[in-house]
Order: structure tokens, then sequence, then C-alpha cells
């Protein structure tokens, strides 16, 4: 009839010794989420393609391409790149003709013009004669659709 001082201590602390625990530790949860975090954001900048501008806004739809197109960037004080490589613009034919022979696809891989916003339709008409003097024909113009459609 007696009650052994051994199974009172474990029954009056709520765990037995082979219990579960109903604790929820979120300290190494927490820690993968401000890796990933800070893997995004190291990331996501790099995932531009070609140089930062304020494109402008249209509500043109996008194009399908398999392959990633070559990019001629126009920024606004004039300065021309290709994909992320400013070159001046006497260069500039030149180094767009050894690219073209550089890639797969020769001088039928597709060019995307990126021109900023404030440049003027004679600066981009300029690059364009350029893109097709270096060789290359298939060309495009990049914009950012319009908010809000």
């Amino acid at each position: 009839m007696g009650i052994s001082v051994r199974n009172m201590r474990n029954k009056g602390s709520g765990r037995s010794r082979y219990g579960l625990m109903s604790e929820i530790n979120v300290t190494p949860f927490v820690d993968v989420m401000l890796v990933l975090l800070i893997v995004f954001m190291v990331s996501a900048p790099l995932l531009v393609n070609g140089v930062p501008l304020d494109l402008p806004e249209t509500v043109a739809g996008s194009f399908g391409a398999d392959t990633e197109p070559l990019t001629v960037s126009i920024v606004e004080d004039g300065r021309i790149a290709i994909r992320e490589e400013y070159y001046p613009r006497e260069e500039f034919s030149a180094r767009l003709k050894a690219v073209g022979s550089a890639i797969e696809e020769g001088f039928g891989h597709r060019v995307v013009i990126r021109g900023a916003k404030t440049i003027s339709y004679e600066q981009v008409l300029d690059i364009l004669a350029l893109i097709q003097q270096a060789g290359f024909h298939n060309v495009a113009l990049a914009s950012v659709p319009v908010q809000g459609e």
C-alpha cells in the first residue's frame, strides 16, 4: 500500500524518463532562414542582365528565347556597354564583331538594346546602326512592363 518516493518523482514532473519532448526548438530553423535570406540578397543583384538602368515602361509583351540574349546598354551619360563592360564608341563595333565571332550562334544571336529613359531616340538609332554594321540583324529593344496592367 505504500507509494514509493521514486514513483512520485516521475509522476510529479510531467515527464517520464523516456517520454516525448513537447517543446519546439526554433533556433536551427531561424538560422537556416537567415542564411537563405543572405544568399538571396547577395544573388539577386547578379541576376540583372547588363548594367543597371531606368528602362522605359510599355505594354509590349516579352519575347520567348531559349538562349540568353546579348545585351547592349546605353547609360544616361551616353556610355555604351556590352553585357556589363563599357566601351568607347570607337571600339564598340569592333568589340561587338569579336563577341559575335566568339559565340556559338554567331551573328544570328539576338541582341537586346537596353536604353535609359532619358536618352534620345537619335542615340538609340546610332547604336542600332553600329550593331547592324557589326553584322547582327536580330535586334530587340528592352523595356519594363507598365505597372497596374
